[in-house]
């Protein structure tokens, strides 16, 4: 992507099932769960760069000695500043005793961070600050075990200040109106109304305090707790958590727009963000690693016991389809199949885009996220001239001769690696012309192979959201190889409407195709359009959210996307830019083709699979009418 945004976090639970004693004797090291727990969070660090947390449960403790620990870091290189210190305080241990590391009860009675169970957190900021008290995990703790609660997620809730007045309400006072507080919260409530049901159960069945702890323990309902808390929750999320006696859960939106997967056998089990992670941490074969159905949430009690039980009745699936574009990581086999297709699904648009002319065009992409999408698209030409070079030898078979047969073969589209990210520039000069001269050479290019006003550059991206680092940085360079031509081909769809579940794009005015039909409205004598929508959008703005309709999808009705595409790509144009600007989109229904299975598309359509994403994209057009520069939810 090459307007770069904030997106989705990581998540990682990850539960030892056998003794610790166990991981020393099979895989030959006390710190197996430690080794796994870093290993799937560096395999997920794409997910969050802006922090990252870990914490950590022992079993089987005594009274008194401490068996929740919890560290986070906002350093540049979070993960690996958490791992250091954790790590080090081990070596420190062993340096005059090195027997001690293969000593479990040593390790467990004396050293942080050395237990059964953790979760791990990677933190993409999408509101607020990013002060190390934003980052996950959260902890909500007290003198019982069974109501401590440690929490992290990869979510956005819609409807946050309803939530908050629902515990201010039932007499709480939260320190704060972040969804991830209120989430925790919430759920703190009804864990404590669980544990207190339990506690006057067993109260009057005669058992005595000491005995009743960990009764409560072995039957708490933790499925009947996350159906409370989350039953007025309006937007996407993976919530993992951990209680202080050692149950756990990860837990799935109704219309799974955040992904989440896991995987179990006899010795450990492990649910992470992403498939490959859980893959590649543990030579694991795709087949065998579940998704988390939408909905439902997977509970492992303290014993081990393991269960996926239905928490909210799932809506219609809506799983995020820029997860599939970008923000998930190549490396899963479905996704990678899936970028390809989206790549080879823009080759007719691109053919007509450049009259056919495949010997005066280059194809090339923009580093790095978008080279599935060009291998798709380098396919789908590969295979438009195979079908060409067969219809010309059959066209000729009777008078074809060595000479006619090698030009035929000849045809084939030219591939270059145009664009090359430097390392990045400190744009320290506060004149913001100098700091646009310096943004625009983030990138280099390949000299000498353009034809200089002849050639054509097809340059593939994975996506266009602003349209900034286009128009002040890649377009210029890429002029100043002389091309004819530059057409930007986007293997996404245009970004119309803002997210609300999770991705850091909340402010309609961001979004260059918004703007363009904002301009096509006025210079088409329609500006009447935005008066209106504003009118529609202030009368539904005390409505509740299940009664609102998204009012912004009028901007754009006037216009085909071809035409908006135009307006892009003239808006794009810098007045030093000397070659032709195109600008080629993916279609909705090619997106669908390519990612069946992730319909999710309300970036792109404004078809919000809650009723809060109405709310939030209305409230973002009245933000942008009115001059406010916040988020909309």
């Amino acid at each position: 992507m090459s307007d770069a945004i904030k997106h989705e976090c990581g998540v990682v639970l990850l539960r030892l099932l056998k003794p610790l004693e166990y991981y020393v004797s099979h895989y030959g090291t006390a710190f197996y769960g430690l080794n796994k727990l870093y290993l799937l969070m560096e395999k997920q660090h794409n997910r969050g760069q802006d922090g990252a947390g870990m914490g950590c449960i022992k079993f089987g403790v005594p009274p008194g000695a401490r068996y929740m620990n919890r560290m986070r870091s906002n350093d540049p290189n979070p993960i690996k500043t958490i791992f250091d210190q954790i790590t080090g305080n081990f070596a420190k241990a062993g340096d005059k005793h090195p027997e001690r590391l293969a000593d479990v009860n040593w390790l467990k009675n004396n050293m942080d961070f050395f237990g059964e169970l953790y979760l791990g957190h990677l933190r993409y900021g999408t509101f607020g600050n990013n002060s190390v008290d934003a980052v996950h995990p959260f902890l909500r703790e007290n003198n019982w075990m069974s109501k401590n609660l440690m929490i992290a997620g990869n979510f956005n809730l819609t409807n946050v200040d309803e939530l908050f007045d629902s515990l201010v309400h039932i007499g709480q006072h939260p320190n704060e109106t972040s969804d991830t507080v209120t989430i925790l919260e919430k759920m703190g409530h009804f864990l404590d109304e669980e544990n207190e049901d339990l506690y006057r159960k067993f109260k009057a069945e005669g058992h005595t305090k000491k005995a009743i702890s960990p009764m409560i323990a072995r039957n708490l309902d933790l499925q009947n707790v996350l159906k409370k808390a989350s039953k007025y929750w309006d937007g996407g999320y993976v919530v993992a958590g951990m209680l202080g006696h050692g149950d756990a859960f990860i837990m799935r939106d109704p219309a799974g727009i955040r992904p989440a997967f896991y995987y179990r056998n006899d010795d450990f089990l492990v649910a992470a963000s992403e498939r490959p992670a859980i893959q590649t941490a543990f030579n694991v074969p795709l087949e065998l690693v579940k998704e988390l159905q939408p909905g439902h949430a997977l509970v492992v009690k303290r014993d081990g016991n393991t269960s996926e039980v239905l928490v909210r009745e799932p809506l219609k699936k809506a799983s995020c389809s820029f997860e599939r574009i970008y923000f998930s990581r190549g490396t899963d086999a479905d996704i990678y199949m899936e970028r390809k297709r989206l790549g080879k699904q823009l080759v007719p648009a691109i053919l007509n885009t450049i009259n056919h002319d495949l010997e005066n065009t280059i194809f090339s992409y923009i580093p790095n996220t978008a080279i599935s999408a060009f291998w798709g698209m380098m396919e789908g030409l590969n295979s438009f001239c195979d079908e060409v070079k067969k219809e010309r030898i059959l066209d000729m078979r009777e008078r074809l001769d060595h000479e006619k047969l090698e030009k035929i073969m000849a045809l084939h589209p030219r591939v270059e690696q145009i664009a090359v990210k430097d390392a990045k520039l400190r744009t320290f000069i506060t004149a913001d012309s100098a700091r646009e001269d310096l943004v625009a050479h983030v990138y280099d290019v390949t000299y000498g192979v353009v034809k200089r006003g002849e050639d054509t550059l097809v340059v593939i991206d994975d996506s266009i959201v602003r349209g900034t680092t286009l128009k002040k940085s890649i377009i210029r360079m890429l002029d100043r190889l002389g091309p004819k031509n530059i057409v930007i081909v986007s293997s996404a769809p245009q970004i119309r409407y803002p997210d609300c579940y999770g991705i850091d794009m909340a402010r309609l005015n961001e979004f260059i195709a918004f703007r363009a039909a904002i301009d096509l409205l006025k210079e088409t004598g329609q500006a009447g359009i935005i008066s209106d929508v504003y009118k529609r959008c202030k009368e539904q703005e005390m409505l509740p959210r299940e009664e609102t309709t998204n009012c912004v999808k009028e901007i754009y009705r006037p216009f085909r996307p071809e035409e908006i595409s135009a307006k892009i790509a003239q808006m794009l144009h810098p007045p030093q830019v000397k070659a032709n600007i195109e600008i080629v989109f993916q279609t909705i229904e090619d997106l669908h083709t390519a990612c069946p299975g992730h319909t999710g598309d309300w970036y792109f359509t404004g078809n919000y699979p809650t009723p809060g994403g109405n709310k939030v994209v209305n409230r973002s057009f009245i933000n942008y009418i009115e001059g406010r520069n916040e988020r909309a939810y």
